[in-house]
């Protein structure tokens, strides 16, 4: 007589391990079965089995022998195969829709972006996107190239069981059931995330933050998003909504903000805060060389106008940003004080302006910030800049092969 409960037991010990060598693949490869034995725990016999079903299922490959080894027998190197699948990562912006192609070890082999206006309907947009993934999906199917799914980051609340967008407050979009809409459309595993928990886990698997067990990544673009990373984990909160950073009211009777709300701590530290800082000094009368830029017109100026001015060494660009700087460095103090993280990763529009901005916060946060949470703090920008969610969303699909141990291909 079977017994199913020995059994289920069996697979699942399996699958826990076979994720245990492919992360350990992914960390430290090229590494040969005994030097996987050593760093998993793993006896050789099963690492042997588990490596025998991977080399079969073309996720990893043998690339030679080792130069030397305690015992004087080179052993085989294994390292996760590239060519063993392609991933799609997606971005829907406030105004723009980014796309890129990886192989299996996150190497970019295409990307796409476009830009889109706000006031699109929703249906136009969703469609967009929809045509660049059926563009991405040829491309790897050119390569030879099995897809593996498709990561989705959006700006907004995400319902990660039902992979719905419920409510995206800069495009005004509600309950949108984007994993079941893509999943019958492309018929492939779909992962829909906030944008910034997206981009936090690209940074902590592809980034600046890799191998920092605990971080938070703030991202900001139109609006400021946050993304938590706990023990080397995403933390998503009760409901999946954690990292909402840019809404924390900072001053009721201040900006009005696309949430509905006044004075959210995204409508003083993002991009829209700094060109409005500038807007504001040029029709005071400052004099600027962002003047000579903009042609007169104050609806040229974007960030990268302040940050090329701040370069060239222009007071109100500078100005601005160092405002925002200390805004930001108030904020991070509280998170800091609050989470204890490692790292803080700035990204999105952000990152441009890193060497005006970093000094500042950074003096800030030790102003601000009490001593001991802060003490072994680093705060950086993103590897990625404008690439983060999408190498994010690509992060999404392969967390799912590498780390999970109930995935079915395994």
């Amino acid at each position: 007589m079977v017994r199913y409960s020995t059994t289920a037991d069996q697979v699942l010990v399996r699958k826990l391990n076979t994720s245990l060598i492919m992360e350990c693949l992914r960390t430290s490869g090229p590494l040969s079965r005994a030097g996987l034995s050593d760093a998993t725990g793993l006896n050789r016999s099963t690492v042997s089995s588990i490596v025998h079903d991977l080399l079969g299922k073309n996720l990893i490959r043998e690339i030679g022998l080792q130069s030397s080894t305690r015992t004087g027998r080179p052993g085989i190197l294994l390292e996760l195969n590239p060519d063993g699948g392609c991933a799609i990562g997606v971005e829907i912006g406030v105004d723009f829709i980014s796309a890129v192609l990886t192989d299996f070890v996150a190497r970019v082999l295409w990307r796409r972006r476009i830009a889109v206006h706000p006031e699109e309907k929703q249906e136009v947009i969703i469609r967009k996107a929809e045509a660049i993934v059926e563009e991405a999906l040829a491309i790897g199917k050119e390569r030879g190239l099995l897809s593996l799914g498709i990561g989705l980051g959006v700006p907004g609340l995400v319902d990660i069981q039902e992979g719905t967008l419920v409510f995206a407050p800069n495009l005004r979009w509600y309950n949108v059931p984007l994993r079941q809409m893509w999943t019958e459309r492309f018929d492939l595993p779909v992962y829909v995330e906030n944008e910034a928990n997206a981009a936090a886990l690209g940074e902590y698997y592809f980034g600046n933050a890799r191998g920092v067990q605990n971080l938070i990544y703030l991202s900001a673009g139109v609006g400021l998003g946050g993304g938590i990373i706990i023990k080397g984990k995403l933390f998503r909160g009760s409901n999946g909504y954690a990292g909402e950073f840019g809404h924390m009211t900072v001053d009721p009777n201040g900006e009005p903000c696309g949430c509905g709300k006044r004075g959210c701590w995204e409508t003083m530290v993002g991009p829209r805060a700094i060109t409005r800082r500038v807007r504001k000094a040029l029709e005071n009368g400052r004099e600027s060389s962002i003047l000579s830029v903009i042609e007169k017109d104050p609806n040229r100026i974007d960030m990268g106008v302040v940050v090329q001015a701040a370069q060239a060494g222009d007071p109100i660009a500078r100005t601005a940003l160092e405002d925002v700087g200390v805004c930001l460095g108030i904020g991070i103090s509280n998170l800091v004080n609050a989470f204890n993280p490692e790292m803080v990763v700035l990204g999105g529009a952000l990152s441009l302006a890193g060497p005006f901005l970093l000094p500042v916060i950074e003096e800030t946060v030790r102003i601000h910030a009490l001593p001991q949470p802060r003490a072994a703090l680093t705060i950086t920008t993103s590897a990625h800049g404008a690439d983060a969610c999408v190498m994010g969303a690509v992060a999404l699909v392969l967390d799912e092969i590498l780390r999970e141990p109930m995935l079915p291909m395994l």
